[in-house]
């Protein structure tokens, strides 16, 4: 699986940081996502899965193989 964020797009809700902190975190300054595992272990897929269909502005996009 590989994830991609589109900072753009995000609004700084911070769901996937809760859902998924080993893979994502936010800026201090506007809360903006930051990507910290663009491949995460198999082990996270379930969470970041779920990050991306909570994610209040489609933010986030995944692909390949899980």
């Amino acid at each position: 699986m590989k994830v991609t964020v589109d900072e753009e797009k995000c609004c700084g809700a911070g769901q996937c940081v809760l859902i998924a902190p080993e893979v994502f975190d936010q800026r201090d300054d506007d809360g903006i996502v930051i990507l910290l595992e663009a491949e995460p272990g198999e082990e996270q897929h379930a969470a970041v899965r779920e990050a991306a269909a909570v994610c209040p502005a489609a933010a986030i996009e995944l692909t390949g193989r899980d």
